[in-house]
C-alpha cells in the first residue's frame, strides 16, 4: 500500500509544483526554496546528527515553541533540527530562535527526498507535532532505527473515519512509532482503533495550556488598552467566507457602540489585501497594524496583517471571537484569549478543538455562535457588561490554570529517549 503512496506523490509532484507557483501569486515565499521540498541540497551533509522537531505551520510551532527552548536549555549539546511546510511556520521558527536551531522545509513525502534527506541531517530521534503522521518518513525512520514520538497527538473523529478508508498504510505507520503522546483518552483511543498498541499510546494533555504570558506582553496591552480608550473585539484567525460575516456582526455592534474598535485577524497572511479591500468596500474606516501601532481614534476595523502578533493582538481586546469556525475547518486555538482572561466566542465547527471547547464552554468560558447575527449579540452583551466579560473571561483563564502540566509530561517521556550523542 505504501509503494501505491509513494506513485501518487510521484504523479501528483507537478500539480504540487502548480500549487506553490498559484500560492506565490499572493504570497511569493512559497515559489521560494523548492529544492528544500525535494531535499535537494547538493549532495553536502547539513549535520552530523541532530535531533529533528516537525511542526507543519504556525499552530504547530508556536504550540512547541515552549518545549523547544526546553530542550535548547537541557540539551545545549544536540543540534535540535526544527522543520515546517509553510512560509508562515518557516518565518515563526527563524523569529522564535535565529541561529539557535537549524531550519529547513520538511521534505515531500517521495521516497528519494524523505532518504535524501534522512542522509543530510542524520537525525537520531524524530518528534512529530499534533498529527503530522506521514508514511515514508516513518517507514524511512524505522529502517534506520531512528525513534518517532507523536508529540501533543490529537485526532478528531472526522480524521479517524479518513485514515481508517486505508488500514494497510496507516497501521504499520502506527506500529512504527516508539511512542504516541496524546492530548486526550479520545485521541489515545482512536488511535489504538486504528492500529496503535496500547503500550505506545500516552496521555499527556495538550502542551498548549502550558504557554505563558511575559511581563512585556502584558505591559504593551496594558499601554495599548489606555490609549485607546474604548470598547474593542476581535475576530481572529478568520478564514475566506468568514469576513463577511464578522463585519455584518461589527456593523451591528457599532450600531449599539459607535466608538467599537474590531481587531480582524485573517489566518493566511496571502489575504491581507484582500480583506483590507473588502473592509474598505464594506464602508468601514481601516488601518493596518502594518502601517501604524495605535489606529486613529475613527478607526472602525483593525487589520492585523502582521506575523507572530496574534497572542499579543488578543491582549488588547474586550471580546474575543476565534475563527476557523464559521467555515468546517475545526476552528482554531481557544487558549490564547482564554490565557488572557478574555471572554471567548466561536462558531459551531470546532472538531479540532473539541475537548478544549468542551472545558471552556462547561466552565462558562465559552459561547458559540452560530450566526454573523447571534455573534453581535453575544458581542454587544459582553462589552454593555463588564461584571459579564470579567466573570467569563476569569472562568476561561481558570481552565488555562487547571490543566498545564503537559510539557513537563512530554519532557519526561523525551528523558527517556533522548540519544546518547547529548
Amino acid at each position: 500500500m505504501r509503494h501505491l503512496y509513494s506513485l501518487l506523490w510521484r504523479l501528483l509532484l507537478p500539480a504540487l509544483f502548480a500549487r506553490l507557483w498559484w500560492r506565490g501569486r499572493q504570497a511569493p515565499a512559497y515559489r521560494l526554496r523548492w529544492r528544500e521540498r525535494l531535499a535537494c541540497y547538493g549532495g553536502q551533509q547539513q549535520l552530523p546528527a541532530c535531533v529533528w522537531v516537525h511542526a507543519v505551520s504556525v499552530g504547530e510551532t508556536l504550540a512547541a515553541a515552549p518545549m523547544i527552548e526546553q530542550l535548547l536549555q537541557r540539551y545545549p549539546g544536540t543540534r535540535l533540527l526544527v522543520t515546517t511546510m509553510t512560509p508562515t511556520g518557516s518565518e515563526r521558527v527563524r523569529a522564535l530562535f535565529g541561529e539557535r536551531v537549524t531550519h529547513v522545509y520538511a521534505p515531500w513525502e517521495l521516497p528519494g527526498a524523505v532518504r535524501r534527506f534522512y542522509n543530510a541531517f542524520n537525525p537520531q530521534l524524530v518528534l512529530l507535532l499534533e498529527t503530522e503522521l506521514w508514511p515514508n518518513l516513518i517507514h524511512e525512520a524505522a529502517r534506520r532505527r531512528v525513534p518517532v514520538m507523536l508529540l501533543n497527538g490529537r485526532l478528531s473523529a472526522r480524521s479517524a473515519r479518513g485514515y481508517a478508508r486505508v488500514p494497510k498504510l496507516v497501521k504499520p505507520m502506527l506500529a512504527a512509532l516508539d511512542c504516541l503522546a496524546v492530548q486526550t483518552s479520545a485521541d489515545g483511543e482512536r488511535f489504538i482503533e486504528l492500529g496503535a498498541r496500547p503500550d505506545q499510546v500516552q496521555v499527556t494533555g495538550s502542551v498548549k495550556f502550558d504557554v505563558q504570558l511575559s511581563d512585556a506582553q502584558q505591559q504593551l496591552a496594558q499601554a495599548w488598552r489606555a490609549q485607546q480608550a474604548r470598547p474593542v473585539w476581535i475576530a481572529a484567525s478568520t478564514h475566506a467566507g468568514e469576513d463577511e460575516k464578522i463585519l455584518v456582526a461589527h456593523r451591528q455592534v457599532c450600531a449599539q457602540h459607535p466608538r467599537a474598535l474590531l481587531v480582524l485577524v485573517p489566518r493566511h497572511p496571502e489575504r491581507f489585501n484582500e480583506v483590507a479591500k473588502l473592509v474598505q468596500q464594506q464602508g468601514f474606516t481601516l488601518a493596518r497594524r502594518s502601517e501604524t501601532t495605535q489606529p486613529p481614534a475613527s478607526t472602525q476595523v483593525y487589520l492585523g496583517d502582521t506575523m507572530g502578533e496574534l497572542m499579543q493582538l488578543y491582549g488588547f481586546a474586550d471580546v474575543a471571537w476565534v475563527g476557523g469556525s464559521f467555515v468546517e475547518t475545526g476552528g482554531h486555538n481557544l487558549l490564547e484569549p482564554a490565557l488572557w482572561g478574555v471572554p471567548v466566542l466561536s462558531g459551531p465547527s470546532l472538531f479540532n478543538f473539541a475537548l478544549i471547547s468542551e472545558l471552556l464552554a462547561e466552565a462558562g468560558g465559552l459561547k458559540i455562535t452560530s450566526s454573523a447575527e447571534q455573534l453581535a449579540n453575544e458581542v454587544n452583551a459582553l462589552l454593555a457588561s463588564p461584571a459579564r466579560q470579567k466573570e467569563m473571561g476569569s472562568a476561561a483563564q481558570r481552565v488555562v490554570a487547571a490543566h498545564g502540566g503537559a510539557l513537563q509530561r512530554v519532557l519526561s517521556l523525551l528523558s527517556a529517549r533522548w540519544p546518547s550523542t547529548s
